[in-house]
C-alpha cells in the first residue's frame, strides 16, 4: 500500500566532492535495514556507487535513486556526484527533489562545488537541511563552517545540534531541541545510541545556542512566541514545527553534525529529514501545449511527471527514470509524450535501488520511479495524458567546455562506435557528438577531462568500441593583405580538339564580406557560358586554400578580361583557368595565415584575479575588459582558440575550481608568422 502524500520525502544528498556523500548515503541503507552491512567507498562496496569506474576511483558518477523507510515515512535518497565535470546529475535531480541534504566536510569548510550546488539548489527553490560530516578528522572547525555557509554562501544557517567533543574525542552531538546529549557506542557499528545530560562544560554554550534557536524561529508560531516572551518552557512538538516552517520557506537551514565514516550522527539526520524536510505536497506549475500557465494539486486527477534521466540497461533495454508530480502511473497505461505528439504503451514500471530493480504494479503522485522500454521520452519530457496534456517546465543544462577528437580503431569498429556515441549522449545531455565537416573528425564535447575519460572507458567496457583519440583540429583560414592582378591560362592542345580557357583577374581585400566574385567582363572578351565556369573555379581553388591550405576569406576577386577560342574553349577549360588564375594572384597579394579567436568571459572571486590575466595573456590573449559582479571579478578577453585546448581544466586548478568561464567565437585575426609552421605541422601531426 502506498504511503501517504505526507508521509513520503524526496531528497538529494549534494555536496563538494569527497565531503561524505556517499559515505552517509550508505550509513542510511544500514540503519533503516535496507543493506545487512555497511559498504563503504574506500573498498569499493558503496551500493549507490555500483558503476565500476566509481568504485576504482572512489568517486560518484551517476546519481543513484534508493528508497527506504523511516518512522513510517517513505524516504526516496538521490545520492549526486560531487565533481564539477558531473554538476549535471546534480541539475536534473535537484530539478525533481523537494529537498536536500548539503554534506560539508568539517575541515573543508564550503568547498568550490559546495558553493555550485547551493546555487542550483536556490534556482529550483530546494529546502535544504546542512550536516558538517567529518568532525572527527584533525583540523575539524564547526563553527568555522557555519562562518562560511554564512558569508560564502549567503545561507542563515540554524544550529540545532552542537559536537559533543572534536577531532578524537568525538563522540557524538548535543540536541537542542530535546537538551540531551547523544552518544554512540563505538561496538556496535552506530546502530545503539543512549542519551544523557548534557557534560557541564558545554552547558552555558548549549543554552546560549538554544536561546538563539527558539529566538529566530518563535515569529513562526503565535503561540511559541507567547511562551518565549513570557519566559515560558516551550514545547519539543511545537520548536520542531516552527523549525519545518521556516525550513520549508527557505528561510534558514538547520545544521547538524556527525561523522558518517564512524557511523555517528546519522539517525538523528533522518530524524531531520521527516521532521524539516517538506513532503510533495506544493501544487504543480505547467503550462499547456499553446504556452498558457496553468497550476493544480498534486491530488488532482491531472497526470504529470517529468523524465529527469534516461539510462541504458543490458538486460532491460531504456530505463526512463520519472518524477511523478500528480495522477498515477500503471503498467499497461498509455502515456502521451506532448513534446512530440506520441503515446506510448508503458510496459514495466520499477523501483530503483542503485542499479537494482524492484517490479511494481502501479505509482502514486510524489513517487520516484523508472519506466522500462520507453522509446520517445528523453530528459526533460512530460509524462502526460492525451485528452489533458500538460507540460512542466524542462531541464537547462551548461554547455560543453572541451572537446576531443576520436576515430575508430578499426573499420568493424566504425559502425558500433557510431550507435555507442548515439546512446551515451542520450543518456547525457551534456555529451554533445558533432561531425567536423572541414576535418572529418568526430568531436565529442563535454563538461570536462574526466568527464570525457569517463566516456571512453565506457565505450570500451560497455560497447567493446576501441578507438584512437587525437586533439581536434582548428579551423584556421587566410586571406590577402594587399591588392593584385594575375591571368589564369590553360590551353592544351593535341592531335584533335584542344583546350583553350584564359582569364584575367583583379583582386584586393574586403572587409569581413568573405568571398566575392564580380563579373566585369565587358565586350565579350568571355561568353556568359563560360562565366558561371570561372566562378566554380575561383571557389573551389578558394575553398581547399592556396598557401596554407586553408579557405581563403575576405577577398574580392574581379573578373575583368580573358580571351576564348571558337573550338578548343570548354567549360572545364575555363574552370580550369579560374582555379589558376586565382592562385596565380594570391600569390602576389602577400597572403596571411588567419587563426579563429574566441571570445573569454571568465568570473572568479578576486584574489584569483592576477592569476587568471597572467594565465590569458600567457596564452596570447588580449583583456578587453574587466569588470564586476556581486562580489565576484570579471575578466573579458580575446584568446586564440588554438591554446584554449584544456582551459576548463586549468582555470579550476589555478583558482581553486572557484572560477567559471565561457568561451564563443568572436573573429579571425592574422596569426604571427613565426608562429604558423608549428600550428599546421601540429594540425597535420594531432590525429
Amino acid at each position: 500500500m502506498s504511503p501517504a502524500l505526507e508521509n513520503i520525502r524526496n531528497i538529494g544528498i549534494v555536496a563538494h566532492v569527497d565531503s561524505g556523500k556517499t559515505t552517509v548515503s550508505e550509513r542510511v541503507l544500514y540503519y533503516t535495514g535496507l543493506s545487512h552491512k555497511i559498504g563503504e567507498v574506500h573498498d569499493g562496496t558503496a551500493v549507490t556507487d555500483w558503476m565500476p569506474q566509481e568504485r576504482e576511483r572512489g568517486i560518484t558518477i551517476t546519481a543513484a535513486a534508493i528508497t527506504c523507510e523511516w518512522q513510517q515515512h517513505q524516504i526516496n535518497i538521490i545520492d549526486t556526484p560531487g565533481h564539477v565535470d558531473f554538476t549535471t546529475e546534480v541539475e536534473r535531480s535537484l530539478r525533481v527533489l523537494d529537498g536536500a541534504v548539503v554534506v560539508f566536510c568539517a575541515v573543508g569548510g564550503v568547498e568550490p562545488q559546495s558553493e555550485t550546488v547551493w546555487r542550483q539548489a536556490d534556482k529550483y527553490g530546494v529546502p535544504r537541511i546542512v550536516f558538517i560530516n567529518k568532525l572527527d578528522r584533525v583540523g575539524a572547525d564547526f563553527h568555522g563552517v557555519l562562518e562560511q555557509i554564512t558569508h560564502r554562501l549567503g545561507g542563515k544557517p540554524l544550529v540545532v545540534q552542537l559536537p559533543l567533543g572534536t577531532e578524537d574525542t568525538f563522540r557524538g552531538v548535543i540536541d537542542l531541541v530535546r537538551q540531551k546529549a547523544i552518544v554512540w557506542e563505538e561496538d556496535t557499528l552506530g546502530a545503539r545510541f543512549h542519551e544523557e545530560d548534557i557534560p557541564a562544560g558545554l552547558a552555558d554554550e548549549a543554552a546560549r545556542y538554544r536561546d538563539q534557536l527558539i529566538e529566530t524561529v518563535a515569529d513562526a508560531d503565535d503561540e511559541l512566541l507567547e511562551q518565549y516572551l513570557a519566559g515560558e518552557t516551550v514545547s519539543e512538538e511545537r520548536l520542531v514545527r516552527a523549525i519545518a516552517i521556516k525550513a520549508r520557506a527557505m528561510q534558514l537551514f538547520p545544521v547538524l553534525c556527525g561523522s558518517a565514516l564512524r557511523n555517528k550522527g546519522v539517525q538523528p539526520l533522518l530524524d531531520a529529514i521527516v521532521s524539516y524536510l517538506p513532503p510533495p505536497t506544493k501544487p504543480v506549475r505547467g503550462h499547456t501545449p499553446k504556452g498558457e500557465p496553468c497550476e493544480w494539486q498534486v491530488g488532482d486527477a491531472v497526470r504529470a511527471g517529468l523524465a529527469f534521466k534516461t539510462m541504458h540497461d543490458a538486460y532491460s533495454g531504456q530505463l526512463t527514470f520519472i518524477r511523478l508530480y500528480s495522477g498515477g502511473l500503471k503498467t499497461g497505461a498509455q502515456i502521451f509524450n506532448p513534446r512530440t505528439g506520441r503515446t506510448e504503451r508503458l510496459g514495466r514500471l520499477v523501483r530503483m535501488h542503485a542499479n537494482k530493480k524492484e517490479d511494481i504494479e502501479h505509482a502514486e503522485a510524489g513517487s520516484i520511479v523508472a519506466a522500462v522500454g520507453l522509446k520517445h521520452f528523453t530528459t526533460g519530457d512530460t509524462i502526460a495524458d492525451r485528452n489533458r496534456p500538460v507540460l512542466l517546465e524542462s531541464i537547462t543544462f551548461h554547455d560543453p567546455v572541451i572537446s576531443l577528437a576520436v576515430e575508430p580503431k578499426t573499420r568493424a569498429d566504425s559502425e558500433k562506435l557510431g550507435l555507442a556515441l548515439e546512446r551515451l549522449s542520450s543518456e547525457d545531455p551534456t555529451l554533445v557528438i558533432q561531425t567536423n565537416a572541414e576535418t572529418g573528425q568526430t568531436l565529442l564535447s563535454g563538461m570536462g577531462e574526466l568527464h570525457l575519460e569517463i566516456i571512453l572507458d565506457r565505450l570500451v567496457r560497455e560497447f567493446q568500441v576501441a578507438v584512437n583519440t587525437g586533439a581536434p583540429q582548428v579551423a584556421y583560414r587566410e586571406t590577402i593583405t594587399r591588392p593584385a592582378q594575375a591571368e589564369g591560362k590553360y590551353i592544351r592542345q593535341s592531335g584533335g580538339r584542344g583546350q583553350f580557357g584564359h582569364a584575367c583577374f583583379k583582386i584586393e581585400p574586403n572587409d569581413g564580406q568573405g568571398l566575392v566574385f564580380v563579373n566585369a567582363i565587358k565586350g565579350g572578351a568571355i561568353p556568359k557560358e563560360y562565366i558561371s565556369a570561372v566562378e566554380k573555379g575561383v571557389r573551389e581553388a578558394a575553398e581547399n586554400g592556396v598557401s596554407y591550405g586553408c579557405q581563403l576569406l575576405n577577398t574580392t576577386v574581379t573578373l575583368y578580361d580573358g580571351s576564348y577560342h571558337e573550338v578548343d574553349s570548354s567549360e572545364m577549360s575555363f574552370h580550369l583557368a579560374g582555379s589558376l588564375g586565382l592562385k596565380e594572384a594570391v600569390k602576389r597579394a602577400k597572403p596571411v595565415l588567419l587563426e579563429p579567436i574566441m571570445k573569454v568571459e571568465v568570473v572568479m572571486p578576486e584574489e584569483y584575479l592576477g592569476a587568471v590575466m597572467g594565465d590569458l595573456q600567457a596564452r596570447r590573449g588580449k583583456v578587453t575588459e574587466l569588470g564586476e559582479r556581486g562580489s565576484q571579478r570579471t575578466v573579458t578577453a580575446h584568446v586564440p582558440l588554438a591554446t584554449m585546448f584544456g582551459y576548463a581544466t586549468n582555470v579550476r586548478s589555478i583558482s581553486q575550481g572557484r572560477a567559471a568561464h565561457s568561451m564563443e567565437f568572436d573573429h579571425y585575426d592574422p596569426m604571427p608568422p613565426h608562429m604558423i609552421d608549428e600550428a599546421l605541422g601540429y594540425q597535420r601531426d594531432s590525429y
